[in-house]
């Protein structure tokens, strides 16, 4: 088998959640494009019609799943459609989460459960509900069937106004850790960790000059992100061209060491 050849999905059937736009809607069309059958899942129809459309034209089946990532049996049906018309699971990308950031003082328990839920518990919840599936089209092969989490730089960098955020991407890191050490040999758990990508959730920074060119000028590759960036490595760690790496964490954030965007919190 090539190099090449490796990052070759054809055949096999990924299911992502998050995928109506951003990172989720670029990495559901770069598994396409790799040749892969899609099932995304959101909870905007429209979005998500807009990539299944898109994916269809390369010659993929593609369906659309609506879907509420906060609830249980949302999930556990999504799962169940995408085996029942697609008819098996290889790989599963959850690219759900997200935080608005503020002072620590400012930050409440609801704040932080909030944080919890949606960067960690609702990623671990599609997971448990597709391991059976995944080991079944994995039909006992070492590493064949592949789990992505879709994580964030600041897991792991240090910055004023993401105690909420920061903390439970930290904890969805390590998760994947763990998860990768019980699902060992047969699944493959890894995660890519984004750093300033050019989303909508990044639109209003981004579209204000100066303070786009603040942020490029702290990230050590001087640019902003592109969903694809993040895309290429969702396909890497999907395929078998990462068939030897598990339990990893992918940075894929400009070479930042610390946040490149601080908050303007004043000292207390």
């Amino acid at each position: 088998m090539s190099v090449l050849d490796r990052y070759n999905m054809s055949g096999k059937v990924a299911l992502l959640s998050g995928a109506g736009r951003g990172i989720g809607a670029a990495s559901a069309l770069a598994l396409a494009e790799a040749g892969a059958d899609i099932a995304v899942m959101a909870r905007s129809v429209d979005q998500l019609e807009n990539v299944a459309a898109q994916a269809r034209v390369m010659g993929r089946r593609a369906i659309v799943v609506p879907c509420d990532a906060n609830n249980a049996e949302d999930v556990s049906a999504a799962v169940q459609r995408t085996v029942d018309e697609l008819g098996r699971i290889d790989t599963v990308i959850s690219v759900v989460g997200g935080s608005m950031p503020q002072p620590f003082m400012n930050t409440s328990d609801k704040d932080l459960r909030n944080a919890f839920e949606n960067n960690v518990i609702n990623g671990l919840r599609l997971v448990r509900e597709c391991v059976p599936h995944l080991l079944t089209a994995g039909n006992g092969v070492v590493g064949a069937s592949s789990i992505v989490m879709v994580s964030s730089a600041i897991g792991h960098v240090v910055g004023r106004g993401y105690v909420a955020y920061g903390s439970a991407k930290a904890a969805l890191d390590h998760a994947v850790e763990l998860m990768a050490a019980d699902l060992n040999p047969k699944i493959r758990v890894n995660a890519v960790a984004p750093g300033a990508i050019l989303t909508e959730a990044l639109e209003i920074v981004a579209s204000n000059p100066e303070l786009r060119s603040m942020i490029e000028n702290a990230t050590p590759l001087r640019r902003l992100g592109d969903p694809d960036d993040i895309a290429a490595a969702v396909l890497y760690l999907a395929s078998q061209a990462s068939s030897y790496v598990t339990g990893q964490i992918i940075a894929v954030d400009g070479g930042v060491t610390t946040t490149n965007f601080n908050f303007p919190i004043a000292d207390l």
